[in-house]
């Protein structure tokens, strides 16, 4: 067992430079008025595509609150082409689903620069990492 420190900067530039991290994603929805039944039937749509053509989708996880006016998504990818990947499956259905009612959501890793300029000026926070074990 080595007892070489690894450079914290060194392994930032390190995740830069190939921005093979795993991803995850924390979508949250609070429905409008009368747009439940709408979110549960664009979801199993979002599902249905996830589970069938998505390559790179490690967990997509609906949970709901107890009267269902809430929800949060836990998402999460090999790493940034597979949530390019997702994100292009669900296309049109994405933004339906968005629709429905209040959405934010958090990425969290080290997304590549392409992912990044993706998101410019989107609603997704990005979270990158810090710490871990």
């Amino acid at each position: 067992m080595s007892s070489e420190r690894v450079d914290p900067s060194q392994k930032r530039r390190s995740l830069e430079a190939g921005a093979v991290s795993e991803l995850q994603g924390i979508g949250r929805f609070k429905f409008l008025e009368g747009e439940l039944e709408e979110f549960k039937r664009l979801a199993a749509q979002c599902m249905e595509i996830v589970r069938a053509e998505d390559t790179g989708t490690l967990q997509y996880d609906i949970y709901f609150n107890d009267d269902q006016s809430e929800c949060i998504v836990l998402e999460r990818y090999r790493d940034s082409e597979a949530l390019i990947e997702h994100a292009a499956h669900l296309g049109e259905l994405g933004k339906a689903i968005f629709a429905t009612g209040w959405v934010s959501g958090e990425l969290l890793g080290e997304p590549s620069a392409e992912l990044r300029a993706k998101m410019v000026g989107g609603a997704v926070r990005l979270f990158t990492p810090y710490q871990s074990m």
